[in-house]
């Protein structure tokens, strides 16, 4: 399977009727964050393809309009955070938000996002029991801690993360959040048989 992988950066030729013979041959989308909801609504109706997301600490779920209050949710797209779905057998986890910086909404302390993992873990053991795996892709918006992090605390990735990747093993950890520059930054480690891939702008990957 092809799978889109996006994140942090319109990218334009995504943005365009190009992305059809472009990309006709993917399977579906993750999106890592802090993408507008047009963005997301256009690949997909563009692709016609599924499209799983995390929101970023840029992302907002809330917007007003003459009518007030509104939610502001991708329409056509799958809220992935905090759930555990299984699309053509492929496992996917998700995880939305950054490090807690300025109390901002999607911000979590370390604590707060291991307890978010632990909801999820019955989830897991019953996949490990019936599909012989806990989960194949983590979807994330920040990294892991000092795994294509930063050092100010915004930008410094989830210690949670890593005891995850210890623990339950994903083929693949995929995350936004940190911006990519030049050319000699990596954006794929490869951390105890779990690559982790940094999606900023676009990525795409076959498994």
């Amino acid at each position: 399977m092809k799978i889109l992988l996006i994140s942090d950066k319109i990218v334009e030729h995504l943005h365009s009727s190009s992305i059809i013979e472009r990309l006709k041959y993917i399977d579906f989308i993750i999106s890592c964050g802090d993408l507008p909801n047009y963005y997301l609504e256009y690949i997909v109706t563009m692709l016609n393809k599924p499209l799983f997301y995390v929101l970023g600490n840029h992302d907002t779920d809330k917007f007003y309009n003459e009518s007030g209050l509104k939610t502001g949710m991708p329409e056509g797209c799958i809220n992935l955070n905090q759930k555990i779905i299984e699309y053509h057998n492929v496992i996917l986890m998700g995880l939305e938000g950054s490090m807690n910086y300025n109390h901002g909404e999607h911000q979590y302390s370390d604590v707060q996002m291991s307890w978010k993992i632990n909801l999820l873990k019955p989830k897991l053991y019953i996949n490990k029991l019936f599909k012989k795996r806990y989960v194949d892709i983590l979807v994330t918006h920040a990294p892991p801690y000092k795994i294509h992090d930063q050092e100010d605390l915004c930008h410094k990735g989830f210690k949670s993360f890593n005891i995850f990747i210890k623990k339950f093993k994903p083929k693949y950890l995929v995350h936004g959040h940190v911006h990519l520059y030049g050319t000699n930054n990596s954006c794929m480690t490869d951390v105890n048989g779990t690559k982790v891939i940094n999606a900023y702008g676009y990525k795409i990957i076959e498994i």
